[in-house]
């Protein structure tokens, strides 16, 4: 009777936070490239980079503070130090509230005025990107960016790490893959100055977890030993090379295709990345690992096809500022 309200909150507050991110970063990112003469397209990757590792640190953190708080009861089944784990993440959360309450506004002379006159001239301004078949071709590619994560928290975790290394190596794991993570955003921003290397960091992501989805449709066992118990660790963290990857990409593009109407874009990108975490989080405990495996193939597939043909779509890439 609590977790069902609590998750529909916090899944509408996190949704006003993320497209505010993204649409701040965006700003503040060509702001900077303005004012230092910098080109548009590195300085929205290095941005967007730089957000996403530090934010994927926080993966790595946050599971070595639930590893040193959290203690069994002594009656096995019951843990300890939630208490002080809760106080400790809400104690960060308030720093990030006042951290917040210092950005500097973000001035911008814009053609479209930031406050909408009617309820109708607001609807037609977030549906705006859906007319432009550059977000048409990019929706799948979202929707399987936020696929991907699922996949991570309710199937990895569960049919991978769980079975070979049992629950305590679930944050290890998770650990693994938050530090690979980290590290391709920031690469992954550093090289980012437009569409095609865009095109080229992505086309590195979805080849990774291909190979990771493919090999574990296919030939994929536990096993025991050291052997058995590194694999889930290697398999975390090439996942995380695909995650880093698509996260800072897909805000930079963003950023550049979709300058004017940033606020929109960044809603599309919630809305279907939600979506999609909602879709593997229902279906995961109704179907098998096998059937997963080849619905996550599938929609990577599809998606990566259409975003390659994003490319060709984009005739001049001058059109977005590099």
């Amino acid at each position: 009777y609590t977790m069902v309200p609590a998750s529909l909150y916090l899944g509408f507050t996190a949704s006003i936070i993320w497209v505010g991110q993204g649409t701040y970063l965006t700003s503040a990112a060509l702001s900077h490239a303005r004012d230092n003469n910098l080109p548009d397209g590195p300085t929205l990757g290095s941005f967007n980079g730089e957000f996403w590792g530090v934010f994927a640190s926080t993966q790595v953190i946050g599971n070595l503070i639930s590893l040193a708080l959290l203690r069994n009861g002594k009656d096995g089944g019951s843990v300890t130090g939630k208490n002080l784990l809760f106080v400790v993440f809400l104690g960060c959360m308030i720093i990030g509230i006042v951290l917040m309450c210092l950005l500097s506004k973000r001035d911008e002379k814009r053609d479209n005025a930031s406050t909408h006159s009617s309820f109708g001239s607001m609807l037609k301004y977030i549906v705006a990107p859906l007319k432009d078949r550059r977000m048409i071709l990019l929706i799948p590619l979202i929707a399987y960016s936020g696929l991907q994560q699922a996949f991570v928290w309710a199937v990895f975790t569960k049919s991978i790490v769980t079975p070979v290394l049992g629950i305590s190596g679930v944050g290890g794991a998770m650990a693994i893959y938050g530090a690979s993570d980290v590290v391709c955003s920031l690469v992954a921003g550093r090289f980012t100055s437009g569409l095609h290397s865009a095109t080229f960091i992505v086309s590195v992501g979805a080849i990774v977890q291909a190979v990771v989805l493919f090999w574990l449709l296919l030939f994929y066992s536990p096993m025991e030993g050291l052997l058995g118990a590194a694999i889930p660790l290697f398999i975390g963290a090439l996942w995380g090379v695909g995650d880093g990857v698509l996260n800072t990409q897909l805000s930079a593009l963003l950023g550049l295709l979709f300058e004017d109407v940033k606020e929109a874009a960044f809603a599309q990108l919630k809305v279907w990345q939600s979506g999609a975490i909602a879709v593997i989080f229902f279906l995961s405990p109704s179907i098998t690992l096998q059937a997963m495996l080849i619905l996550m193939a599938t929609s990577l597939v599809i998606s990566f096809g259409l975003f390659l043909l994003l490319t060709l779509v984009v005739e001049k890439p001058s059109s977005i500022r590099a």
